[in-house]
């Protein structure tokens, strides 16, 4: 049942994964030419049967594991938000076995790579290097692509948030082969075309747009034509360098229909982030509080409070801001490779005076 349910993906998966594994792990772009094409011919494949039942044994495995533990905690009155990225890696079953959705050339080489351009925090801009979406092909299948995707998703998340939704208003292309994101130009993205076919197909559902970064109007209009939560985070809001922005990211000015952030995960914890300000901005963070008298070391309980009272209909704080840590226990940093996502929590910090200071609070700001 579970390879029949999961057929639209699984049989490609599992063939890439045993191809790849078949070819010491190169990427496909340097596989033989008859196996970078995906209808590849049953005789060229017929001994990696084994290795393809190995494949989808183990997908089958993380999904029954997976779907107890959902089950568990949503028992507990916990809902899980899963992250969809808007973007997939060259190097993927997904590029592989539907080429024809990508930005290639005939060689199934890349013409244009995501991105982001140059901003007040980096000089050179992002150079992501995924593939870009050829829209106009996506759109004469109906999004089919996409509708299943994020259909998936919600078998495994209650809510799920997608990555970089401004990208679906317009998304920053940058010439195949740049060392950096200074040379590209924005192109238009699928607009609401693309989340209409998906409602129209899955319903309305439980989705939260990362709105972060320079939001232009349309952006805006198209996150409320979907009528989906967006994203507030607090260590925006006092920033020097983005006066522009930063009033929206102030807790009196949220909506509704957002969720709250202290930070996410690619931001600093909330003690470390106040630590490093200048004093000017320290000084803006005490006068918008009106907390003068706090100590530098506990200012990351005034700070998250001020955040529970807003009218974010949905709050979340890392566990690395409830209990005050550094960034010696930060999750990840954007743009490194190692130490990253290796964090846990440790019983003993789980102390009486931490689980009553975030209960009180909780109930305090009716936010049970």
């Amino acid at each position: 049942l579970f390879t029949e349910n999961n057929k639209f993906w699984l049989d490609d998966y599992a063939l890439f994964m045993s191809l790849k594994e078949n070819f010491n792990n190169l990427e496909w772009l340097k596989w033989p030419d008859k196996f970078k094409n995906h209808n590849i011919d049953k005789d060229d494949i017929s001994d990696l049967k084994d290795e393809i039942e190995f494949w989808k044994y183990v997908q089958f495995k993380f999904y029954t594991q997976w779907k107890e533990l959902k089950s568990y905690v949503n028992k507990q009155g916990i809902s899980i938000i899963g992250d969809i990225p808007i973007y997939v890696s060259m190097d993927s079953s997904d590029t592989w076995s539907n080429p024809h959705l990508f930005q290639l050339n005939s060689k199934k080489i890349p013409t244009n790579v995501a991105g982001c351009p140059p901003d007040g925090f980096s000089e050179d801009g992002q150079l992501w290097g995924n593939p870009l979406y050829n829209w106009k092909a996506h759109e004469k299948e109906n999004y089919a692509w996409w509708i299943s995707r994020i259909k998936h998703c919600f078998e495994l998340f209650d809510y799920v948030r997608i990555d970089h939704f401004r990208g679906f208003d317009e998304y920053y292309s940058i010439p195949y082969g740049n060392e950096n994101a200074k040379i590209g130009c924005w192109e238009k993205g699928p607009g609401i075309n693309l989340f209409k076919a998906v409602e129209k197909e899955i319903g309305k559902k439980n989705i939260i747009a990362e709105d972060l970064g320079f939001i232009t109007d349309s952006v805006k209009k198209l996150l409320k034509d979907c009528d989906y939560s967006g994203i507030k985070v607090l260590e925006f809001a006092f920033d020097e360098r983005d006066t522009g922005v930063c009033s929206d990211y102030l807790p009196h000015n949220y909506p509704y229909n957002c969720v709250a952030y202290t930070g996410t995960h690619d931001n600093q914890t909330l003690f470390s982030w106040f630590k490093d300000l200048s004093e000017k901005e320290k000084s803006n963070v005490r006068k918008y509080l009106c907390d003068f008298y706090t100590p530098d070391e506990k200012m990351h309980k005034s700070l998250l409070c001020s955040l529970m009272r807003s009218n974010a209909n949905i709050c979340i704080i890392p566990l690395q801001d409830v209990l005050g840590l550094s960034d010696n226990s930060r999750i990840n940093i954007p743009g490194t490779i190692e130490n990253n996502w290796e964090w846990r929590v440790k019983k003993e910090q789980l102390s009486k005076e931490t689980i009553k200071f975030l209960s009180e609070i909780t109930a305090l700001y009716d936010r049970t």
